[in-house]
């Protein structure tokens, strides 16, 4: 009678209620948890296995990020806290000896309090320490403060890519080389400053997304070496026909059908090949790196090429003894041929010298 149905409960303030707080019976208990996919604990291994740090920004209380950071992998090792209290050290000492840290947003306000007033290239050093811990987690960090965190691992020469759904993640998503909005419960914003959504708001579809990548960016340089490869047995035989004159064991026309008969068709095959079982063990290419490089000029040219030149030379031979034409007989008869082009001019030479020597001796008697 005294709290009928639709009854307005008032709390002015921790001293002020509209209802009693004593003598009260104990009914239940309510929480609520977002605990993290199923999927993400293990891509969280497979990033760290194939080189990428996997850091965690959020705006949860340290407490409520550490766990949900260990549930996920990121966090394996003790944290500097818990270094800090067991030994009993302070806490910036903590930092410098633990694996893991968990800081917090006043500490990186802290830190750029003190980076005023410094020269450009020792601004950030203290932020810079942390992000070369192997497991880090940030928490209760502001919208600006996810951007520091951003520019901080740029400047590290660090390649970033950014996740986030709501507004306050934007201008870290913006600033990111790889910028990830997600497309369930993302804002609108957040897609707008996104360079990928994902439509699953998935944490694994990223790792996909890296294996797809290498495995495209692999299976692309396989291409260009199998035709590099064919350039050396192509040449090979124009030049021993030009040095040694051996009779041409490749045409033209059949240089047109290795082409387009053997090059084209297994070439775009590789497009389709599957991924190697290591590819997401491989530590992550350089920004800079080319997909042509001087390893794949060497494998395509002078390993490759040299031993198809090798086996199609060794084929051919095979085939001239078959029918009588014995290798040592082809390049002796070359030999001796080659000597007789030489020796004739010098031949003529040595006749010419000789009329001249005598036509001088009789000027020389008269």
């Amino acid at each position: 009678e005294q709290f009928p149905l639709g009854y307005q409960y008032k709390v002015g303030s921790v001293h002020d209620f509209n209802f009693p707080m004593k003598n009260l019976g104990f009914v239940g208990l309510i929480s609520m948890i977002d605990p993290p996919r199923d999927a993400v604990p293990f891509a969280v291994k497979k990033c760290i296995a194939a080189g990428i740090k996997v850091i965690m920004v959020t705006g949860d209380q340290p407490v409520t990020a550490t766990a949900i950071a260990r549930q996920c992998n990121i966090i394996k090792d003790k944290t500097a806290d818990e270094i800090a209290e067991e030994e009993g050290i302070p806490l910036e000492a903590a930092i410098k000896k633990a694996n893991a840290i968990v800081i917090h947003g006043d500490m990186i306000t802290e830190a750029l309090r003190e980076d005023e007033g410094l020269p450009e290239n020792e601004k950030g050093k203290r932020l810079a320490s942390w992000l070369m811990k192997p497991q880090i987690v940030f928490a209760r960090t502001s919208p600006a403060q996810k951007l520091i965190i951003v520019q901080g691992n740029q400047k590290l020469n660090h390649v970033v890519a950014v996740t986030g759904d709501g507004v306050n993640d934007s201008p870290a998503i913006k600033k990111a080389d790889i910028g990830i909005s997600m497309g369930i419960t993302g804002s609108d914003v957040a897609k707008d400053a996104a360079d990928m959504i994902l439509l699953t708001d998935d944490f694994s579809a990223i790792v996909v997304g890296v294996e797809e990548g290498r495995k495209i960016f692999d299976n692309l340089k396989k291409t260009i070496a199998y035709i590099l490869t064919s350039n050396i047995p192509e040449i090979g035989p124009f030049l021993i026909f030009i040095i040694l004159q051996v009779p041409l064991p490749l045409s033209t026309v059949l240089i047109l059908c290795v082409d387009l008969g053997t090059d084209m068709i297994p070439a775009v095959a590789f497009a389709y090949e599957g991924a190697e079982l290591d590819i997401m063990t491989r530590e992550p290419r350089s920004k800079f790196a080319h997909m042509v490089t001087a390893k794949l000029l060497v494998y395509g040219y002078l390993q490759q090429g040299i031993i198809q030149n090798f086996a199609a030379f060794l084929t051919y031979f095979v085939v001239m003894q078959d029918f009588g034409f014995r290798p040592s007989k082809l390049v002796s008869r070359i030999l001796v041929l080659s000597l007789i082009h030489i020796s004739e001019p010098t031949r003529l030479l040595s006749i010419s010298y000789a009329v001249f020597c005598l036509k001088k001796k009789k000027i020389q008697v008269q």
